[in-house]
């Protein structure tokens, strides 16, 4: 019966420990996808909205 429980012990710290670094790699994924520098085409702005004409209004303002 000892060995069983044992075995179970060490199973189940195999198992944290396997769970422990697939998150730690998920999260770091996460982080490098999210800290990654984005190009965007020409044109358009990274909120999604359109980008500002900068001839037409900023002369009409003055």
């Amino acid at each position: 019966m000892k060995k069983l429980l044992t075995f179970a012990v060490i199973a189940g710290g195999v198992f944290f420990l396997i769970k422990r670094n697939k998150d730690a790699k998920a999260e770091a994924d996460l982080w490098r996808e999210a800290t990654a520098p984005t190009v965007a085409p020409t044109g358009a702005s990274s909120n999604g909205s359109a980008p500002a004409k900068a001839g037409s209004d900023a002369a009409s303002k003055n």
